[in-house]
């Protein structure tokens, strides 16, 4: 043999021995599990849902329609419309230095008259709510499945959070008996 073949059958080696010590030989088996341990396949024969009921509960309200007074307040408009007119009248009545004076008077006894004209109350529609208790609702949901399968011969149930289909992987534990 060659001496610059040796360190290429060296490396071989080791790595053969460690593929080996790393259980790449032993298929489908997690490294801890080894000894007794392996996986296979089990026939489904029923699949039957779990359910479980959730109850939610929300507030209950009746709504209504209802007329509402809305007092309104003089607005700026008015007053002074009517301070305009009653001014205007006043001027008409008095003469001399008693026409400043009803002038004046009728401006504000007319912006008054209009304040109060244009504060006029208003009736609206405005709904109304009221809380008259609480509405309970339920829903089924599935919280699992009863799986009933067959392995060599034998007929087991186990309760999982998945439908499996047609067949289940299983894990087989080989241990004696005490």
């Amino acid at each position: 043999m060659r001496k610059s073949m040796l360190p290429v059958l060296l490396v071989s080696l080791l790595a053969t021995t460690a593929f080996a010590q790393d259980g790449g030989y032993y298929r489908d088996t997690p490294p801890p599990e080894r000894g007794n341990v392996h996986y296979a396949w089990a026939d489904v024969l029923r699949v039957d849902p779990v359910y479980d009921v959730v109850q939610s509960s929300y507030p209950q309200q009746r709504c209504y329609q209802q007329q509402v007074v809305e007092r309104g307040g003089g607005s700026t408009a008015g007053t002074l419309l009517g301070a305009v007119i009653g001014g205007a009248l006043g001027h008409q009545v008095g003469q001399g230095r008693g026409n400043t004076a009803a002038t004046i008077g009728g401006a504000v006894v007319g912006g008054l008259v209009g304040n109060n004209a244009s504060s006029g109350n208003r009736v609206v529609d405005q709904t109304q709510c009221e809380q008259v208790g609480e509405r309970v609702s339920e829903q089924r949901r599935i919280a699992g499945y009863n799986v009933e399968y067959r392995y060599h011969g034998d007929v087991y149930v186990s309760r999982l959070n998945y439908d499996p289909g047609d067949r289940l992987r299983i894990r087989v534990s080989i241990n004696p008996a005490e």
